[in-house]
């Protein structure tokens, strides 16, 4: 594991074919979306048509590797009921859309006979994974990489299965 980590978009700009996102929390603490999600709380919703008002350089930067050949995925493994938060990134998905990802949802009651990675992850080109750390209550801690070939193919294949059972974002309605 390696201790200094570059940001998100240096390796998704390194990226040449996939890149794959795996969020397993309810509840996430991330202060850079506390002011959005205290909105959305109180009402507010993003519109489609209006992307100069939530387009940011995290959409950016996917858009472009996107652009560049590179195929995006993101799957969601939730509790249900879902808590709010999840309630509250299921309306805010269409941004990562529109971006170019492709998301799914596992319901957590449908994945209990996977295996699944004890922490969230990106897994860039099959040859690189990025861990997300959180604390209990969902407040981002850190991250750890990894190029462990072994650790890599199970997470690869964990997330495949993950991927194959899972229903993509415009057909799991919350």
């Amino acid at each position: 594991m390696s201790q200094t980590v570059p940001p998100f978009t240096e390796l998704l700009s390194r990226c040449r074919h996939s890149a794959v996102h795996l969020e397993t929390r309810d509840v996430y603490g991330v202060a850079d979306e506390d002011a959005d999600f205290a909105a959305w709380r109180a009402g507010r919703r993003h519109s489609r048509e209006n992307r100069e008002e939530w387009w940011n350089d995290f959409h950016a930067s996917v858009a472009e590797a996107v652009e560049r050949g590179v195929r995006v995925r993101r799957a969601r493994v939730v509790s249900e009921p879902l808590s709010e938060y999840i309630r509250y990134e299921h309306a805010c998905t269409f941004q990562n859309v529109m971006a170019g990802e492709e998301v799914r949802w596992l319901p957590r009651r449908m994945a209990s006979d996977l295996l699944l990675p004890g922490n969230d992850l990106w897994l860039f080109d099959t040859d690189l994974i990025r861990f997300g750390l959180f604390s209990g209550d969902g407040a981002f801690v850190g991250h750890t990489l990894s190029d462990d070939p072994v650790l890599i193919k199970r997470v690869s294949e964990a997330f495949e299965n993950i991927w194959t059972r899972a229903l993509p974002h415009d057909r799991y309605l919350t």
